[in-house]
């Protein structure tokens, strides 16, 4: 039975957020005569540099640039033509210095000729570049080869930095921002009251009351589902606020693993071979107590290293050893090796990888694949009748790369239960946020539904996420009619039950508990499981917010469902009820995530593609803004290089 909290509700604008490195003015060159600084991105980020070591500086300031500084999308003005500050903006950094670098120069008698930067600002300009060495900005459009000297550029304040953050600076700004639910409804609460928009004069002229307390509303906190583990007791877990544990369970359905390897790309020094030994041993004990047997030592454990080296190895791995099921990679830390342990793993052979950061992550990270069942008097009438769960998610490009071509996931339910999935990818135009070809996606996991049961599934559940508010009529439209579609190229008569349902998580209300008593934590967020389907909801529509994790850090965000779309005719307890059910299904960890574990998993299947559009040489698929393979290559080359190997196909290799 559910119970009743009382809630205070917070719904704020978003706020301009600065970080600790303060905004970036220029691009500032400080060179005596000895040692040279080169002032980077950050006004705190300087490269020392030693003229007589030009070709390491080179390494480092190609790489920080790549990187980093100059990419794509930076103003900077010019320095050489005296008053006219001409302002650029910069498209890319060249690999030749300005000594070297040539462009097409157009003679007065109207010859071409192949001339050096350093020469035409010499012949032009009657400057000698201090530095020709030194790479030069290309500006405005790539085709017209506008090259400029680092030495005559300064960065034209006040602009905003749109790109990816790095590791590092998300890392402080979460640190940064992350309060806990009082301390930040104490923080709205003073900032409503210092802004007295009730003395605005242009809020008085619309007769407009604005009331500095937050709205107080009744939310309920939906029971959590019972969780059926396996092995001969057959335990049963409770979460306690979206927790539970593992002790004394097994998996529902675990496998042994017979024949499995590990690869270490870590230094010998790093990770030493007593280390590793003692890694197997307990990955063997745990995984035993788990209930998925490894079995045996591993049959092939070497040192590695380079990206280079992944795919001979897999692939002799793969001819060496018959029946590899396992393969795991010790890396030293983030590095390009995880991206082509993925590619090759996902892609090319099919194999199962697990890759780990140094040998002392958890031992149950590498057996993740925990496998839970509703406890079945408990299940939702929904269970009955054969159902798919299908989730969908787009990734975009980073902010500022216009290049890299948007993804598309979606997941589904392969069992009854549902605890197993499959995923199909595809790439399409950039910033595109209709699925473009649902149709077929839906398609081929019904296939592999019916193939998987024996049964065609009577109803289909299906979690969008990541749509924008302004674009949910037309998403609907085109994807439900997409779904349709799929169901009848499959059977001119078929017509399940689709229930559509959009899931989001960037928006801006906040609920807090209005009795102090019923806060959760040291952070003091309500309830796991609490939902509010009144008055802050639409006041016809079927939409509702489910706080269905328990918040570790800062101040629990709900999500916010629109039911766009219901022939199942789900009452709301009932669908409020099944998604947060599914929230507890998520296999990576023994706790309720924050969105059903089928929008979760169409997220995670979008991120991995991404790794197998990386360049071996680029450290990462989370956003880099170097131009990576995906750049340049053809519309039928990209969707190749996400699709999936048929033996991983079938296998939950994204979670």
């Amino acid at each position: 039975s559910s119970r009743f909290v009382h809630v205070n509700i917070s719904i704020c604008n978003k706020l301009q957020i600065f970080t600790q490195f303060g905004p970036l003015n220029k691009m500032d060159y400080f060179f005596p005569p000895q040692s040279h600084y080169i002032r980077l991105y950050e006004p705190d980020v300087c490269v020392k540099y030693d003229a007589q070591q030009q070709t390491s500086f080179m390494t480092l300031l190609n790489s920080l640039f790549l990187r980093v500084l100059l990419v794509s999308g930076l103003k900077v003005e010019v320095t050489h033509c005296g008053q006219m500050k001409r302002k650029y903006r910069v498209c890319n950094v060249t690999r030749r210095p300005a000594s070297h670098q040539t462009f097409p120069l157009q003679l007065e008698s109207g010859q071409t000729v192949e001339c050096t930067v350093a020469q035409y600002f010499k012949q032009k300009y009657n400057l000698q570049l201090k530095y020709p060495h030194l790479p030069c900005l290309q500006v405005g459009q790539e085709q017209k080869h506008t090259y400029l000297p680092l030495e005559v550029c300064n960065i034209v304040a006040g602009q905003r930095c749109i790109k990816k953050l790095t590791d590092n600076q998300t890392s402080t700004m979460i640190k940064a921002t992350a309060r806990s639910a009082p301390d930040r409804q104490e923080e709205i609460s003073r900032l409503m009251k210092n802004a007295n928009f009730n003395l605005d004069p242009y809020i008085q002229e619309f007769g407009i009351k604005v009331k500095d307390d937050m709205a107080e509303v009744t939310g309920r906190v939906l029971p959590a589902p019972i969780l059926q583990y396996g092995g001969r007791n057959r335990a049963i877990a409770t979460p306690n606020q979206g927790v539970w544990d593992m002790r004394g369970k097994q998996f529902f359905n675990g496998i042994e693993i017979k024949v499995w390897a590990i690869a270490c790309f870590a230094p010998q020094k790093q990770c030493r071979e007593e280390v590793l030994k003692n890694f197997t041993d307990q990955l063997r004990k745990i995984s035993k107590d788990a209930g998925m047997p490894i079995q045996g030592q591993p049959c092939f454990c070497k040192y590695a290293q380079g990206a280079d080296s992944v795919e001979p190895m897999f692939r002799h791995l793969k001819n060496t050893y018959s029946g590899l099921q396992l393969i795991i990679v010790i890396l030293p830390g983030k590095t390009p090796v995880y991206a082509e342990v993925k590619r090759v793993g996902d892609t090319l052979l099919g194999m199962a990888t697990s890759a780990h950061q140094a040998c002392i992550y958890l031992i149950q990270s590498t057996t993740k694949n925990v496998d839970t069942l509703f406890e079945p008097f408990l299940r939702s009438a929904v269970f009955q009748q054969p159902v798919i769960f299908l989730g969908a998610d787009v990734t975009h490009p980073p902010a500022g790369d216009g290049k890299k071509p948007s993804i598309t996931a979606v997941v589904g339910s392969m069992d009854a239960h549902p605890s197993r999935y499959c995923a199909t990818v595809r790439v399409q135009r950039p910033r595109q946020e209709i699925i473009e070809d649902l149709s077929y996606m839906v398609r081929e996991l019904l296939i592999q539904f019916y193939k998987s049961t024996r049964f065609k599934p009577t109803r289909i559940i299906f979690y969008r996420d990541g749509v924008p508010e302004g674009q949910l009529p037309q998403i609907l439209h085109y994807e439900l009619l997409a779904i349709r579609d799929a169901c009848i190229k499959l059977e001119k008569d078929y017509q399940p039950g689709i229930t559509y349902v959009v899931v989001q998580k960037r928006h801006h209300t906040r609920l807090f508990c209005a009795d102090k008593s019923e806060r959760i934590g040291k952070s003091g967020n309500i309830p796991a499981g609490t939902t509010v389907d009144t008055s802050i909801t639409h006041p016809f529509e079927f939409d509702f917010y489910l706080c269905s994790h328990a918040g570790i850090q800062g101040t629990s965000r709900p999500s916010h469902y629109y039911v766009l779309w219901d022939d199942n005719r789900f009452t709301a307890d009932e669908l409020q009820i099944l998604t947060y059910q599914l929230c507890h299904t998520y296999v990576r960890c023994t706790r309720s995530v924050s969105i059903p574990a089928p929008a979760y998993y169409a997220r995670l299947v979008a991120f991995r593609a991404r790794y197998h559009l990386v360049d071996k040489e680029h450290d990462s698929g989370e956003g880099s803004h170097v131009s990576g393979q995906s750049n340049g290559r053809d519309p039928q080359a990209l969707a190749k290089a996400v699709q999936i190997h048929h033996d991983t196909m079938k296998t939950m290799y994204f979670a």
